[in-house]
């Protein structure tokens, strides 16, 4: 009995019939993990395109332009007239170099009036202009011009060897201006300065007017030089305003390279 049980053709049939279930369910598990781990990857992918896309489409920033793009000759800024007044029989104005004149120019003119045995008088005038660029890094090219404006009007006031410094602000002049006046003692004799700082909006002008008597000539009158220094001031930033096609229609702007002071140009208001 024992040997045709051993036989048994069924007995062998559900041996295997067991055995092919027993390797069903470990054939599922391993299909799943597969499943699962590609859903995984393929999430990660879609977020990282997702991601560079956001990144791609982020704006570039911007600053509000400068209002004016250039400056005016800067040995035109004032009147024959006005010349005449404030340096009587000057020769024509030195211009100032620079690396690049819309961005820094100047000009100065100086004068002696001799009066004989009773001495002479020394005038001599100087107008610098300094205009700021828009930059995306550094700021908008009239807050750059208020910082230097602000320095400016301090580096006046602190001037080596001034003595009786005073200041006041000066009207219609521009976005804001600022006069100082001091002593000045030379061995030649008492130099009577005069100094208008003024901006309008990206521009930075600075007007220096001094006078002095001269081998026993008296000095001038400190109230003569400044009234005509504010009034040779206002003009100059007038010419700044009316720089013909300098000025900007505005708007907001990006960037062009910086801007520094001393030579290089960078963008005007909205």
């Amino acid at each position: 009995m024992q040997r045709r049980a051993q036989r048994d053709p069924s007995v062998k049939r559900l041996h295997r019939v067991l055995a092919g279930a027993a390797v069903v369910p470990a054939m599922l598990i391993v299909a799943g993990c597969s499943s699962d781990s590609g859903s995984d990857d393929g999430k990660d992918k879609a977020a990282d395109r997702s991601a560079s896309a956001s990144a791609s489409a982020s704006p570039s920033p911007t600053v509000r332009a400068a209002v004016y793009k250039d400056l005016p000759e800067a040995c035109d800024v004032l009147s024959k007239k006005t010349l005449d007044d404030l340096v009587p029989k000057a020769k024509s104005g030195k211009e100032s170099q620079s690396e690049d004149i819309s961005t820094r120019a100047g000009c100065s003119w100086d004068s002696l009036a001799n009066n004989g045995v009773d001495g002479s008088q020394f005038r001599w005038l100087s107008v610098s202009m300094l205009r700021f660029e828009s930059d995306t890094t550094r700021g908008a090219g009239d807050e750059l011009a208020k910082e230097y404006y602000d320095k400016q009007v301090g580096d006046v006031q602190a001037a080596e060897g001034a003595e009786d410094t005073k200041s006041e602000p000066v009207t219609d002049t521009g976005d804001e201006a600022t006069a100082v006046r001091y002593d000045l003692k030379k061995k030649e004799g008492t130099f009577k300065q005069q100094t208008v700082v003024a901006r309008v909006e990206n521009v930075v002008l600075t007007l220096d007017y001094n006078g002095a008597g001269l081998a026993g000539d008296k000095a001038p009158s400190a109230d003569d030089l400044m009234k005509d220094a504010k009034k040779a001031a206002k003009e100059a930033v007038k010419a700044v305003t009316g720089s013909g096609g300098g000025k900007s229609s505005g708007g907001d702007a990006e960037s062009g390279s910086p801007s520094k002071p001393a030579s290089s140009s960078a963008p005007a208001k909205d």
